[in-house]
């Protein structure tokens, strides 16, 4: 059985690095356009190049996703834009639509091409074809079972990736037209608005001033709304699927997202590839899971189509709600230098979250200072603070908090 790449989001220069530095094998990053998600930070070229350098420097892969359903309007520039990226260095282009892929073919040859799960390719006949085009690796629908993705990667040359943890779409593979026709945002051009997630209610014709609320909790109802995908627990399944490369969801997500999902997929995928026979799943990894604000987790079409309540969200799912308040910048006799992102307070319980679930420990705020030495309660956002650590505490570790529990987290925002 091959050990599957394990690719990671980056949504800007910082995650990029923070999903390397926490174990990802390569990459997927968008620029300012041709992208489905346009509305994160995303790449300027001279940021992709910074970036590149950064990736391939520790041996490591980027590709750039180039994944719209592009119109007439959109190939302007485009074949500039795609020689630039080549002499860049990039590894691969992740491209849905055909015309996008000819340009490629002509202008970059050399250049790997993948096929977004947009193509919701779901065949083996699919993936021949897509072979044929030129396709290097193609990233399948998220409905399929474990039986039909194997399936797929038995009988076809092509690389086959497929997505195990993230958000889910209402849609099939995410070719949506609800943003388009509620807001004039399109989904296929990388401006959902994400009107799945809203709250809905029943009007009745002659009765405008009359709201009937559609019930699942006390916060609101979610009745479009998806779980988000986590096979955490299935890794063994994973690699007997066959397939090249796995993909974690999230460019629009946190750098305390990326880290904290990419770290835990890794530490699971080298376990089982250094001792199959020994492998057993530990439930600190879907514990640290769930520490990240999600909609509940579901495994998807993985295991089989999954039954009524499978995808839709529900609020019932009791989590840990943390939140992330700060980065070590520098470590030096036991005094972390902290550039402060939520606010800390003394006598806070934090909890360090090295590049290795090995590397965590915990530490509570007792005495916390500013660049000039001066002894404060609290600080926010922005500020550069110094504490003392009882543990050994490493540059570049990330710092959480737990801020309370609660049995619905319909209410909670990316974290």
């Amino acid at each position: 059985m091959k050990k599957p790449e394990l690719v990671a989001p980056a949504g800007n220069l910082e995650k990029l690095k923070t999903a390397i530095d926490y174990g990802a094998d390569a990459v997927y990053i968008g620029g300012k356009r041709w992208s489905l998600r346009a509305r994160t930070d995303n790449f300027t070229l001279s940021e992709i190049k910074k970036a590149a350098n950064y990736v391939h420097k520790r041996k490591k892969k980027i590709y750039i996703a180039l994944n719209i359903f592009a119109h007439n309007k959109h190939f302007i520039g485009l074949e500039n834009y795609i020689k630039k990226l080549s002499v860049i260095g990039v590894d691969a282009y992740i491209v849905s639509d055909p015309g996008i892929i000819s340009i490629i073919q002509e202008v970059s040859p050399e250049v790997n091409i993948h096929l977004s799960t947009q193509v919701s390719t779901s065949n083996q006949h699919s993936a021949e074809f897509w072979k044929k085009q030129g396709i290097k690796r193609i990233v399948l629908s998220r409905e399929l079972s474990k039986t039909e993705i194997k399936n797929i990667a038995k009988k076809t040359k092509c690389g086959i990736e497929i997505f195990v943890h993230g958000a889910m779409c209402m849609a099939h593979s995410g070719r949506c037209l609800l943003s388009s026709f509620m807001t004039g945002r399109s989904a296929n051009l990388g401006d959902c608005t994400q009107p799945c997630r809203w709250k809905y209610f029943l009007n009745e014709e002659t009765r405008h001033e009359e709201y009937f609320p559609v019930f699942e909790g006390e916060r609101g109802t979610f009745i479009i709304n998806s779980k988000d995908l986590c096979l955490i627990e299935h890794i063994p399944e994973i690699f007997k699927t066959g397939i090249n490369a796995i993909k974690i969801e999230g460019r629009m997500k946190s750098l305390y997202y990326t880290a904290c999902v990419t770290r835990v997929y890794r530490t699971a995928i080298d376990e089982y590839a250094s001792k199959p026979s020994k492998y057993r799943f530990k439930k600190i990894w879907l514990d640290e899971l769930k520490k990240i604000s999600h909609r509940g987790y579901t495994t998807g079409f993985f295991l089989n189509k999954p039954n009524d309540e499978g995808q839709v969200y529900k609020s019932s799912s009791y989590i840990k709600n943390y939140e992330f308040v700060g980065i070590v910048k520098t470590a030096k006799s036991n005094i972390a230098r902290i550039e402060v992102r939520n606010k800390i307070c003394i006598g806070d319980k934090l909890e360090v979250i090295g590049s290795s679930l090995k590397d965590d420990c915990k530490e509570v705020v007792t005495h916390m200072t500013d660049k000039n030495d001066n002894e404060l309660e609290f600080a926010n956002h922005g500020q550069i603070i110094f504490i003392k650590a009882k543990n050994r505490v490493e540059k570049g570790s990330l710092l959480r908090k737990e801020t309370c529990k609660v049995n619905d987290i319909s209410h909670l925002q990316e974290d």
